[in-house]
């Protein structure tokens, strides 16, 4: 889709209406004139004011709400689709729009040519573009296009280097930011508002300044002293004018005729004597002389005697002041000084040697001036020394035409081939000098409206051109943002409410994933645990891998009963490890279930978590805790090392053999017990006779096994004192021989035969019951499963959560970035319909301003 630039007109319709320029071109009264100048000249005022608001308000948007940018046109490529068109109709007409800071980005534009000096870019098809663009061609034809770039004051023009070099001015400014590039223009704004200043002064001003300039030595003072019928400017054959000397009637200075030399510093005030020095004309040439490289200023007052139809100075409708400028090259200091008094002039006098035509300096200063002043009058000096007249009138009109158009078109009146030497010295009347101070004398005061207003008029075409060109440009770029940010909100907008509902489902998921893994893990390990506690605490291994050692004999029963101890301990050291195992494998599948969730969850873009998880690092930080504390002999708690239980198998006090874990008297008497509160009196006297043997034998293998390690000193000197008791009872000696005899034999029979079961339940009954705590009225509390499911469920839950943090942190992350998004799209939504509506409004205003101009 292309857009369409409505061209501006560039034929300047004329200034006065119609029916009154017939009547000036007829000798009509002055009248007739100083009418329609006063109303041309009160709606240009109006117009600068309008202009000069508008160039605020540009301004201040630009600095509050949108970066102004800058804009260029190129000639764009003959679209591909649509009806085929010829190259010479539909080239000229299409552009590429691309803005200074980012010239890859390309808009195609339309320019179609209007009656109303106004510009518009607007949406328009292939099919619609084609057509005008082959009409305007024909009718117009390409001259009334403007050049591709097409701006004219509000042109940043950076002179640093050639075209097509590093640094050439389109390369520097491609390189600038935006917010430099809008700082160039506000000071291009800057520049324009300030000169709008010194046009409405000058507009509002009765009196008319001519500015009479060229290069050095191309005889300016002699024109002057010829226009006056009077030499009164210093001439000689080397350049002598190094000031401005301002040439006024000496009526305005009560008649006098004298020389002001205006103080440096001051502002000058006729009346006021503070401000200048008094000389005499006669002192002029020596005063020049003296102030040679002097900036200062000459004001003189001369009197023109002839009669006011003849005189430029004394012509009796307006003030004018002939200012002879210094040569434009004779350094850089004077012409930069002449380029800014230009601004200040309404008419410019360009002389220029017909020796030499127009030099570099001459030419910039044409251009710059055509900027302002859409007629120049040029005066070609020294033309009488020319042998090939026709030749040199070709050149200078040919060069005429390129630096102002305006002038060559009207060259008849305003490029005059002269010697103003001859006028000056010879009495015979001089034809061509005659028109050329009759046509300056129309110029300045019959047509002071083209003159004097007409620089208003052309500045006024240009500025609002580059405003219509600039805010046509910036409503193309708004527009075109705008459909940006509507297509992004379009696509982020329900990504972003999805997310929002999906916030709290993410949430519920992610805590149930944590529970149920961290429950199933504690479950599973519980109920292994359980089961492995009941196995050890029969004297089984709690897991069919460990074996039991073979009884090695009496003699080494307390190495076997070691042995054996180790076996059940390293039994629950396994379980403990395949608890672990069960519970990696249920927190990879929480891992799993969270990455499902990201999938579900995240929007597409976001990159996905990185983290790999490795069940093999689950309980590795607590193993090297547990082998670190067995190396410092920490003590035992909770069924383990600092509450873990890992390694029971390696601790050596787990493994030291106690008289209990051999001989369980008390287990036996409490079974016994336990047997005689049940049974009662239905026991016989065989089974209390077996009963009584049997518990004799116990106390007599605890009498025999009264070794270091079986049996204390206090526990043998008891038994001493039991024995001395039973022999000095009658009935128990006459009982001692049998009972002695049955007690060894039960003894013996105990050691073979029951010893290799006992010991591995004894042992197995003893650890159960150092990791099994018991209250009154309370269940078991099993503290090495409790420990042990509390430890595999909170490492569990501990990776469940840190990979749902890592979800909730990127789910977060990628929520505040799709929110940041669309507040940022939104924004720039506004910004962009804000900066179109403000754009298109700055294009009509400029368009009423033109209407009210060229009315």
């Amino acid at each position: 889709m292309a857009q369409t630039y409505q061209a501006v007109q560039t034929t300047v319709p004329t200034t006065l209406t119609d029916s009154v320029q017939d009547r000036i071109e007829h000798g009509d009264g002055i009248e007739d004139v100083q009418a329609a100048y006063v109303q041309l000249q009160s709606r240009l005022v109006a117009a600068l004011d309008d202009t000069k608001a508008i160039l605020g308000d540009v301004k201040e948007f630009n600095k509050d709400s949108w970066i102004v940018r800058y804009p260029h046109l190129a000639d764009a490529p003959p679209s591909s689709s649509g009806p085929a068109v010829t190259a010479t109709a539909a080239r000229p007409l299409r552009r590429a729009l691309s803005f200074a800071d980012d010239p890859m980005s390309s808009h195609d534009v339309v320019m179609r040519p209007g009656m109303q000096r106004s510009m518009t870019l607007a949406a328009v098809s292939e099919n619609e573009e084609a057509a005008p663009a082959a009409t305007a061609d024909q009718e117009q034809g390409d001259s009334l296009l403007p050049p591709a770039s097409d701006f004219h004051v509000l042109r940043l023009d950076l002179k640093l280097g050639p075209t097509g070099a590093s640094t050439s001015p389109a390369f520097l400014v491609n390189q600038l930011e935006k917010s430099s590039i809008a700082n160039l223009v506000e000071e291009r704004i800057n520049a324009s508002m300030a000169h709008i200043e010194k046009l409405k002064t000058r507009a509002q001003d009765t009196s008319s300044k001519v500015l009479v300039t060229g290069d050095l030595n191309a005889g300016k003072s002699t024109l002057v002293n010829a226009l006056l019928r009077r030499e009164v400017l210093p001439v000689d054959q080397q350049p002598l004018t190094s000031m401005f000397c301002e040439v006024i009637d000496a009526a305005d200075n009560e008649g006098k005729e004298e020389v002001h030399l205006v103080n440096e510093g001051v502002m000058y005030k006729r009346t006021d004597e503070s401000t200048f020095t008094r000389y005499s004309i006669a002192e002029l040439e020596g005063l020049v002389a003296e102030h040679e490289n002097s900036q200062r200023i000459l004001k003189l007052y001369v009197t023109d005697a002839r009669a006011p139809n003849e005189s430029l100075l004394h012509n009796g409708i307006a003030d004018i002041a002939l200012i002879d400028a210094p040569g434009l090259n004779r350094d850089s200091i004077q012409t930069t000084a002449v380029f800014a008094r230009q601004e200040e002039i309404d008419v410019v006098v360009f002389v220029v040697s017909a020796e030499n035509h127009f030099t570099l300096s001459a030419k910039e200063f044409l251009w710059q001036a055509s900027n302002e002043k859409a007629y120049l009058f040029i005066v070609v000096n020294r033309f009488d020394q020319i042998r090939d007249k026709a030749r040199c009138k070709r050149l200078v009109l040919e060069q005429i035409k390129q630096l102002s158009p305006r002038t060559f078109e009207d060259a008849e009146d305003l490029v005059h081939f002269v010697d103003s030497n001859s006028a000056l010295h010879s009495s015979a009347v001089n034809g061509s000098f005659e028109k050329l101070e009759s046509d300056l004398r129309s110029f300045v005061l019959v047509k002071r409206s083209k003159s004097k207003l007409g620089p208003v008029t052309t500045y006024l075409d240009h500025i609002l051109s580059d405003l219509t060109l600039l805010s046509s440009s910036n409503a193309v770029l708004a527009e075109s943002e705008r459909d940006q940010a509507r297509a992004a909100l379009e696509l982020v907008r329900p990504v972003l409410e999805t997310m929002k509902a999906n916030r709290d489902g993410l949430e519920d998921g992610l805590e149930v994933v944590e529970d149920d893994g961290a429950s199933k893990a504690q479950t599973r390990t519980r109920g292994r645990l359980v089961e492995a506690l009941d196995r050890v605490g029969s004297g089984v291994p709690a897991d069919d891998t460990i074996s039991m050692p073979e009884y090695p004999g009496l003699l080494n029963v307390l190495d076997y009963t070691r042995d054996v101890k180790k076996a059940l301990l390293a039994s629950l050291d396994m379980s403990v490890k395949l608890a672990e195992d069960e519970a990696r494998l249920i927190t990879a599948t929480g891992v799993n279930r969270i990455g499902e969730m990201a999938e579900t969850y995240l929007p597409e873009g976001v990159e996905r978590s990185r983290r790999v998880f490795v069940p093999a690092a689950m309980f590795t930080r607590s193993l090297k805790k547990a082998k670190r504390a067995s190396t410092t002999g920490s003590p035992l708690v909770v069924g383990g090392i600092h509450g873990l239980g890992i390694g029971l198998a390696q601790r050596h006090e787990m493994l030291d053999v106690t008289f209990s874990d051999i001989l369980d008297i008390q287990h036996r008497v409490s079974v016994h017990l336990k047997r005689s509160s049940d049974e009662g009196s239905t026991l016989d006297s065989s089974d209390a006779a077996a009963g009584a043997i049997s518990l004799a034998s116990l106390g007599l293998g605890a009498l025999t096994l009264a070794s270091g390690k079986a049996v204390g000193l206090r526990g043998a000197f008891e038994g001493l004192v039991r024995i001395t008791d039973l022999i000095g009872n009658e009935t128990a000696r006459k009982w001692a021989v049998p009972v002695l005899g049955a007690f060894t034999v039960g003894l013996t029979v105990y050691f073979v035969l029951e010893l290799p079961n006992s010991i591995p339940k004894n042992v197995g009954r003893r650890i159960k019951a150092n990791l099994v705590r018991g209250g009154e009225g309370e269940e078991e509390e099993l503290k090495f499963v409790n420990a042990h499911c509390t430890r595999v469920g909170r490492e569990t839950r501990k990776v469940l959560r840190l990979a749902s943090w890592d979800l909730r942190e990127r789910f977060r992350g990628a929520m505040e970035e799709r929110q940041r998004e669309v507040k940022g799209k939104e924004e720039m939504e506004r910004s962009a319909v804000r900066a179109l509506e403000f754009f298109d409004t700055v294009a009509n205003r400029a368009a009423g301003v033109s209407q009210v101009v060229h009315q």
